[in-house]
């Protein structure tokens, strides 16, 4: 079974950066892509960024465009996920997950990292 796993979250004051990782163990699709989201205590989870296999596509919720980039190296079989000028709000559980480029369903999800911002 393919797993992914996140990595690079932590306690950040506000306006600070954070760089998350999402490494697969294997291939879970051909060419997936991959889709970072976030959970903040409370509320339901939020997408914030995606990225296709090549890197040339890429997608992003209001809350992250212009703050956060979302890039990958696939001879790594990692996706992260670059925050800068982090506020409060950004706090939350952020998972990274894959799915096939044909499909709307994301499939194989990571555990989670916690970020929390403080102001």
């Amino acid at each position: 079974q393919v797993q992914l796993v996140e990595s690079g979250g932590g306690l950040v004051q506000a306006g600070g950066s954070l760089r998350l990782a999402c490494t697969s163990s294997g291939r879970t699709f051909s060419r997936p892509t991959t889709g970072w989201f976030r959970q903040a205590p409370g509320r339901e989870r939020e997408f914030v960024a995606a990225i296709n296999w090549s890197g040339g596509g890429t997608s992003y919720a209001d809350c992250a465009r212009g703050r956060f980039a979302i890039s990958r190296d696939n001879a790594k079989n990692t996706v992260y996920l670059q925050m800068n000028s982090l506020q409060p709000e950004d706090t939350g559980d952020y998972y990274c997950a894959d799915k096939a480029s044909s499909s709307d369903k994301y499939s194989y999800w990571g555990q989670g990292t916690q970020v929390t911002v403080s102001s």
